[in-house]
């Protein structure tokens, strides 16, 4: 009986940390992408994080500006940009946190995924 108690808390637990969840956009980052989105005549959309299959781990990564959300989206704020993601990448997306470095050798966006069980060496692909 203690068992069957225990994975209730646990499936409770999961089902917690994954409502919680979220996607994570550093200060660097939501900078980058609201100079694009300005140069762009962009900013008042959405950026849309999404994950399709492709690349030399087997899935990559996908940011696109949107103007709205679709019915199904989850939505986040952070550090004042609007993130939207459906529900199949979300699965992969939790918990992300997306980075930008200016730096010369390797400048970018970088996508920190704690759900990633590989990554590629150029960051833009993973596997889970």
């Amino acid at each position: 009986m203690n068992e069957m108690i225990k994975s209730e808390k646990s499936i409770e637990t999961q089902q917690n940390e994954f409502k919680d969840a979220s996607i994570t956009v550093t200060k660097n980052a939501v900078n980058q992408l609201k100079t694009v989105m300005k140069a762009d005549s962009k900013e008042d959309y959405l950026l849309r994080m999404s994950v399709e299959g492709g690349g030399c781990s087997g899935m990559t990564y996908k940011m696109d500006f949107e103007k709205e959300k679709l019915e199904f989206d989850k939505v986040f704020k952070s550090n004042g940009l609007t993130v939207i993601c459906e529900l199949k990448s979300w699965l992969y997306l939790q918990n992300v946190e997306i980075d930008y470095s200016n730096d010369l050798l390797n400048g970018g966006f970088k996508i920190k995924n704690p759900n990633a069980e590989r990554t590629c060496g150029c960051g833009t692909s993973f596997s889970a």
